[in-house]
């Protein structure tokens, strides 16, 4: 049987959701993360790049998502080498300590590892990557490379060997169509018995523009033209793993939920299984 592709958006806290995603009187953090949850089952953090949460934050999440709700969680900068930090294992313990109450939960499925551009295919970076699994275990660790090296036609076939033997899942993209170096081609893989799947939007003018907002960057409205791209893939990414995530980081207003609702339109028509987007009627019973 054919996993399900579970779609959702990296953030459900965005201010452009906020400002034109969420009904009026949704307006508070408990409202909109309980009516996020009714129309998604999962979730990708990305705050937590920035700045990790307090375990009581993350213990609220817990309490306003039903029971099956799943949420992965991207790293630290300091994990990933984004900014200097206080050394690799310290660095992983503070953030898996500040977020306890989802691992104790058993909603946490993941940690999205999204390494920096300069983290080129390298013996030592390897080496990194074999520790930074380690210590995610028994968490799902998800590899974004935003390095071309990684995927290079004469490396490809190395790297998703590499990733499958340290069982470590590779991020499939989708990007702008671009050759610069930091962004990767739409390659469809699975690595690991879960595959992932992230959106970031195709927007080539602003990917590369110093200090643009991520709002900016990854302004991109998703046509069913681009969207119908990724069925096939998806259809073959369901096939050979259990569970598929497909998570839209188009993050301008509300871009991400609408082209979520586009895909899951695709994938119903084409019958493969999928959750999220759910639309619900007004009068419909929520779950809270």
């Amino acid at each position: 049987m054919a996993a399900v592709v579970r779609l959702g958006t990296c953030s459900w806290a965005d201010e452009g959701l906020i400002a034109a995603w969420y009904p009026r009187g949704v307006n508070s953090a408990a409202a909109r993360l309980r009516y996020y949850a009714e129309r998604f089952d999962n979730v990708e953090v990305d705050s937590t790049y920035y700045t990790l949460p307090h375990p009581e934050t993350a213990a609220r999440w817990v309490e306003r998502t039903p029971p099956a709700f799943t949420f992965n969680v991207k790293a630290s900068g300091e994990m990933t080498g984004h900014r200097p930090g206080p050394g690799r294992e310290t660095a992983f313990a503070l953030f898996r300590s500040a977020l306890e109450p989802l691992e104790v939960s058993g909603k946490w499925q993941g940690v999205l590892l999204q390494y920096p551009p300069w983290f080129t295919k390298t013996a030592e970076a390897k080496e990194e990557l074999i520790a930074a699994g380690a210590l995610v275990e028994p968490l799902v660790p998800f590899v974004e490379f935003r390095h071309r090296s990684w995927l290079e036609e004469h490396e490809r076939a190395d790297t998703f060997a590499f990733l499958e033997r340290h069982g470590l899942s590779y991020v499939s993209v989708d990007a702008p169509r671009t050759t610069a170096s930091n962004v990767v081609p739409p390659i469809a893989m699975a690595t690991h018995r879960i595959a992932y799947v992230r959106f970031h939007g195709r927007n080539a003018k602003t990917w590369n523009i110093r200090g643009a907002t991520s709002a900016a960057r990854f302004d991109w409205d998703y046509t069913p033209e681009e969207l119908a791209e990724w069925v096939e893939p998806l259809a073959r990414l369901a096939s050979s793993t259990d569970e598929v995530y497909g998570l839209f980081n188009n993050n301008n207003q509300d871009q991400a939920p609408r082209a979520a609702a586009i895909l899951r339109r695709l994938l119903d028509e084409a019958g493969i299984p999928a959750t999220g987007a759910v639309e619900l009627e007004p009068d419909a019973p929520t779950l809270f």
